[in-house]
């Protein structure tokens, strides 16, 4: 559900915890001096796309769904002509602290939450990082420069279990038996292939492969 106007200005922000599951809040934080004028969001599946030599090519298959991505970028200016003085190089450290250094004994970058008020959350760990320094005072103080960022996205192991689809044949399953139904159609339909009737039948210790109980359960196992 999109987040109503409130009207307020909401700045970026970074935000830093300790853990995957975003229980351990750090002290370390960072607010964008200004709002984006855009991000990018990248969704991306990857394909096995094997081809033998001399051959056609395959239908692609799926292999998984990569971490979603997002390009943003944090524009910095110290000349005071927008009537805010920051000192530039303390908000890139200050950008470096929470994203990219690491934390104590982990020996890690820490775990990032990236908010735009309300309609826009990102669970995310910094993937790369570039700094641009574009305009300096005369000694060399940097006055002006933009981070150029691109985080990757995930989801804790816990959720992404709630989260994902379990109905491939890479998963096991329990099935009540239908009336009149042989072992050799319902593999065919949980698998879309009648082969592996054998491997089902040995595996719930099946001694008949079409007298099969109205109502009992069987269990197809993974695929290897």
């Amino acid at each position: 559900m999109a987040a109503q106007d409130s009207g307020k200005l909401e700045k970026i922000r970074i935000e830093t915890y300790a853990d995957d599951k975003y229980k351990n809040k750090g002290s370390d934080e960072f607010v964008a001096m200004f709002n984006a004028n855009k991000y990018t969001l990248k969704y991306e599946i990857e394909q096995n796309e094997k081809q033998g030599a001399g051959t056609s090519p395959s239908a692609p298959t799926f292999a998984k769904m990569k971490s979603q991505e997002i390009d943003l970028e944090f524009l910095l200016d110290g000349t005071g002509v927008t009537g805010e003085v920051v000192n530039v190089q303390t908000k890139v450290d200050e950008f470096l602290k929470a994203a990219y250094e690491f934390k104590g004994d982990k020996h890690k970058p820490r775990y990032l939450r990236v908010w735009w008020g309300n309609a826009f959350v990102f669970d995310c760990v910094l993937k790369s990082a570039d700094v641009n320094y574009t305009l300096f005072r005369a000694d060399g103080t940097p006055l002006r420069a933009k981070i150029a960022a691109k985080f990757a996205g995930f989801v804790n192991d816990e959720l992404r279990e709630k989260k994902e689809d379990k109905q491939s044949p890479d998963v096991a399953h329990v099935r009540e038996v239908p009336p009149k139904e042989r072992l050799d159609y319902l593999t065919f339909k949980e698998y879309e292939a009648s082969e592996f009737y054998l491997q089902v039948a040995q595996f719930n210790g099946l001694n008949s492969f079409r007298k099969l109980k109205t109502g009992s359960t069987l269990i197809f196992p993974p695929i290897v």
